[in-house]
């Protein structure tokens, strides 16, 4: 049982590390792009420098390795290692194919997709591919409250500002910045999902009829909030839940078909923990 647990590991990390490579290689590199990390300033210093885009990556990530062994073990950096391995190999090898574009917005937007695949999923497969994953994971240990994709895209924009000095290509730093908006985005999405979600309070005079209804139709959780009116000191018991967002009408057609006059508050959650959305402990990255 441990070893088909670590075998599907490595094969994540495998699958996972060769899409990272094929972005980088047939959509970003080939259109002069810097979108970021540690894969940007590999693409930035093969201009300048006799090596392919992949070693780069790998000479480049030997100190950050040193870090994460010190914050995180070896066991940790082992399957780092093996990852940033493959993610270097597969670069090299798509290196040497044809671009699957060679419009900049396309490779931007695709590249960013693939990008964001295989470091989503190296991650939760409790690897990095190397260079800002370990830093973002040393960052996140001081900041647990940061969202990952929100780190990566405060240092992809200092990559990325020294590839415009590099490249001295306005376009390019701007179509950069598009990559590293849409990896930045796809990231958080393949981390977290998408947990979007309403958060309803209901004050009620027949607070138990809509709960009854609640429960029954729509099978969530429901909670009651014990309230006391400022102005009648009247007691009121809040009915509170936490509701899918294409679900959420149907509270609000509960509600004002038992009490029209109800007072409700509707707000967006983005993040739930818990029964029926996602464990705290096995998604929190």
């Amino acid at each position: 049982m441990q070893f088909a647990k670590l075998l599907k590991k490595y094969v994540v990390i495998t699958v996972a590390a060769v899409l990272f490579g094929a972005g980088i290689s047939l959509f970003i590199d080939p259109n002069n792009l810097a979108p970021g990390g540690v894969s940007g300033l590999s693409i930035i210093l093969s201009r300048v420098l006799p090596m392919e885009t992949g070693t780069l990556f790998l000479i480049l990530n030997i100190p950050i390795i040193g870090l994460g062994t010190w914050k995180f073990g070896w066991k940790f950096i082992l399957s780092t290692l093996y990852a940033i391995f493959v993610s270097s190999t597969a670069t090299n090898f798509f290196q040497r194919m044809e671009p699957l574009t060679r419009e900049p917005l396309l490779g931007a937007v695709f590249g960013g997709v693939l990008v964001a695949l295989g470091l989503g999923y190296v991650l939760r497969a409790g690897a990095t591919t190397g260079g800002t994953d370990i830093i973002v994971k040393c960052l996140k240990l001081k900041k647990p409250h940061l969202k990952t994709g929100t780190i990566f895209l405060v240092i992809d924009s200092i990559i990325i500002g020294i590839g415009g000095i590099v490249f001295g290509n306005i376009d390019t730093v701007l179509y950069s910045a598009i990559s590293a908006v849409v990896t930045s985005q796809m990231l958080d999405l393949v981390l977290y999902g998408r947990d979007e979600a309403k958060m309803i309070y209901i004050i009620s005079n027949t607070p138990s009829v809509i709960t009854e209804r609640i429960l029954k139709e729509l099978n969530i959780g429901v909670t009651y909030l014990s309230g006391t009116g400022a102005y009648k000191k009247e007691n009121k018991q809040v009915i509170f839940c936490v509701v899918k967002k294409q679900n959420a009408y149907k509270v609000e057609e509960i509600v004002k078909q038992e009490d029209a006059s109800a007072f409700m508050i509707v707000s967006s959650a983005t993040e739930i923990y818990g029964e029926g959305y996602k464990s705290y402990f096995g998604e929190k990255l």
